[in-house]
C-alpha cells in the first residue's frame, strides 16, 4: 500500500494546485474525493460478500456436523430400541409362563372413561348432592310445572 504522510500530501496539493488552477481546485477535489468513496464503498462490499460466503461455508460444515451426530443418536436410539423390545419380549413370555398366569384375571384391562369433556361438573360429589338433597339434573319447566301441579281430587 502507499504511505501517505502530511508531507506527501501536501506536495501532491502544492503540485494539483499549480497545473489544475486555483479555480478548477475545489471541483476537482470534490469529484476525486466521491469517486474515492465510491472505491471504500466498493472494496468494503467485496469484503462483506467474501466474510459472508466465508460464513456460509462454516454454517455449511457445521449444519453436516450435527446432522451427522443427529443420525449417530437416531441409530443408536433405534439400535437400543430393539434390543429394549427384545428384552420385553423375553420377560413378558418368561412373566406370561410363570406364576402370573392367574393374576391377569384379576386385573381388568384398562378402560378409558366415558367423559364427555365437554360438559362441565362441579366439583361436589353427586352421592354427596343426594344425601343433602340437592338437584342434580335440570328440570324444563314443563316437567316442573307437571311434577309441582297440585293433584286433582278424584
Amino acid at each position: 500500500m502507499i504511505d501517505l504522510g502530511l508531507s506527501k500530501m501536501a506536495l501532491i496539493g502544492a503540485v494539483a494546485l499549480i497545473v489544475i488552477g486555483p479555480e478548477k481546485l475545489p471541483r476537482v477535489a470534490r469529484t476525486v474525493g466521491a469517486l474515492l468513496g465510491k472505491a471504500q464503498r466498493y472494496v468494503s462490499d467485496v469484503k462483506a460478500e467474501v466474510n459472508r460466503s466465508m460464513e456460509l461455508d462454516e454454517l455449511k460444515k457445521m449444519k453436516e456436523t450435527v446432522e451427522g451426530a443427529a443420525h449417530e443418536v437416531e441409530n443408536s436410539i433405534q439400535s437400543g430400541a430393539s434390543d429394549f423390545e427384545k428384552s420385553w419380549e423375553e420377560a413378558t413370555s418368561t412373566a406370561s409362563s410363570s406364576s402370573f398366569e392367574g393374576a391377569s384375571a384379576a386385573y381388568p384391562e384398562y378402560r378409558h372413561p366415558k367423559k364427555n369433556w365437554r360438559l362441565k361438573q362441579g366439583a361436589t360429589p353427586n352421592w354427596y348432592k343426594a344425601r343433602t338433597g340437592v338437584r342434580t339434573k335440570a328440570l324444563s319447566g314443563a316437567a316442573r310445572v307437571a311434577r309441582f301441579r297440585p293433584k286433582k281430587p278424584s
